[in-house]
């Protein structure tokens, strides 16, 4: 049993699973646009979606939204704007929240980046991975180094003072040269924001069972270690795992996640978590994953694949999963905030975690040492359920 006295801030994650083409490294649920988009049905699907989820926020203001996928920008500002009037009708949204919009560079939908900022979109996510043409095409990849720019600049143009740039490093035969040019490239650019993360061969992909030539793990390392060092240089605080920004860029949206706070998912195999006062339960959820199974069933719960509630030792553990990634870490009153459970009850887990220098921990403050951050798998296996 949990004990709220306050329950955690809420965002709103909304999944729109289409794509141009299915990337080798990607495990995402994106499916390949083979015809045209059902925006309207779509649509229709989420906001019948968001209305079977409003018992379960009452009254609970959505702080964040994220758009993601896939890639959301496909979709007509005329569908998103159907879609944002639909749920500022069935839940509340402060003034000036945070909303983002995944896109990725290519002249049709950076030339569409004006309609979304009019729409009240404020903050884009651009998923250029790097500004070399020959290592996008070695991805798989569809726009090049010119879209890539061109995106960035038109998100200048368009008004949006708040966007990340997504680079990815140790791509197939890269070289430490090309990591850095990278990067160089995406300051040019005047991001607020820089998503800066290994590719690495994930399960049920592409590349995962046809593996391409990947830089040595000491050639990657050198590639952190200096685009880290560049990152700082450009005065970007680096301020989770693979997340840097300028100061006050931070993305609340994933800072919200990262504090194990609440969040609704909405759209073909996305995922929520759920905390509630009158029974004091924190619970998950995830939608059916395939679009067209989403779209059959999304006005009925069948729309559901799964929901579980999280036991006492599964919460520690999922918390402390989240929060540490941090580069700050946490305020120690969060843990009970936004799980409803004592401290005490992962008091052996912080006590290891310390004595091997992993982290600091003070009565007010948690946060991972430079060793915890560079050695960050083994410190969450101390929490292991």
């Amino acid at each position: 049993m949990h004990n709220f006295t306050a329950l955690p801030p809420l965002s709103l994650y909304i999944h729109i699973p289409w794509c141009v083409r299915k990337c080798p490294y990607c495990d995402f649920n994106s499916h390949e646009q083979k015809q045209a988009l059902p925006e309207k049905q779509y649509v229709a699907a989420l906001l019948a979606d968001l209305e079977q989820e409003l018992p379960h926020i009452w009254g609970r203001p959505v702080q964040t939204i994220f758009i993601g996928g896939g890639t959301p920008s496909l979709f007509s500002a005329e569908a998103l704007d159907t879609l944002l009037c639909g749920i500022r009708a069935r839940v509340q949204l402060p003034p000036g929240a945070e909303i983002t919009l995944e896109a990725n560079p290519g002249t049709v939908e950076a030339g569409k980046f004006h309609e979304f900022r009019a729409l009240g979109i404020n903050r884009l996510s651009i998923g250029v991975q790097s500004f070399n043409d020959d290592l996008l095409e070695r991805i798989g990849r569809i726009h090049g180094r010119r879209e890539a720019i061109r995106a960035a600049e038109e998100a200048h143009d368009a008004g949006f003072d708040n966007f990340n740039l997504d680079l990815m490093f140790g791509l197939p035969q890269q070289t430490l040269a090309q990591a850095l040019e990278d990067v160089r490239t995406a300051f040019a650019l005047e991001p607020t924001h820089l998503s800066h993360y290994q590719l690495t061969l994930e399960p049920n992909t592409l590349f995962h069972h046809n593996p391409p030539a990947l830089p040595d793990d000491e050639l990657r390392w050198d590639m952190q270690e200096r685009c880290q060092d560049i990152i700082a240089e450009h005065g970007y605080g680096h301020y989770e795992v693979s997340a840097y920004a300028k100061q006050g860029k931070q993305c609340q949206h994933n800072v919200n996640y990262w504090r194990f706070g609440d969040y609704l998912g909405i759209g073909a195999g996305a995922h929520g978590k759920i905390s509630d006062a009158q029974y004091q339960t924190i619970t998950r959820h995830n939608k059916q994953r395939n679009p067209n199974d989403y779209l059959r069933t999304a006005h009925s719960p069948e729309r559901d694949q799964g929901r579980h509630r999280l036991t006492r030792v599964d919460v520690g553990f999922e918390f402390m999963l989240n929060a540490l990634r941090l580069t700050e870490g946490f305020e120690s009153h969060l843990f009970q905030d936004h799980t409803g459970l004592p401290i005490n009850i992962i008091e052996k887990q912080l006590q290891q975690a310390e004595e091997l220098e992993l982290i600091e921990w003070s009565a007010t403050h948690i946060r991972p040492t430079e060793r915890g951050r560079n050695y960050l798998n083994d410190l969450l296996q101390l929490f292991l359920p």
